[in-house]
């Protein structure tokens, strides 16, 4: 699954669509002030969201979020779902 589209929404909500036809609001709020997310407070940064060649969601200045963190939380599936090499790997503390 690729992220194919992504679009500021009102509230620092994202609508974001993958190649795998998933698609719908990520709400960001969450994170809004938080450590380099503080510069989303700046006024109309968050809109200022865009695709980057490589495939994520960025904002200027090199903000970025990590794909498959925003699929996670639009699908409500776990990490092990989506890439099932995970179950395989050891939990060793």
């Amino acid at each position: 699954m690729n992220l194919v589209e992504i679009k500021a929404k009102s509230n620092f909500r994202v609508y974001v669509r993958y190649d795998d036809g998933a698609s719908g609001i990520v709400d960001l709020a969450g994170f809004v002030g938080k450590g380099v997310f503080a510069a989303w407070n700046q006024p109309g940064m968050f809109e200022k969201v865009y695709l980057a060649e490589a495939g994520h969601p960025e904002w200027p200045g090199g903000l970025d979020l990590c794909p498959d963190f925003l699929y996670l939380q639009l699908t409500g599936k776990r990490a092990e779902q989506v890439f099932p090499a995970l179950k395989q790997m050891p939990t060793h503390a």
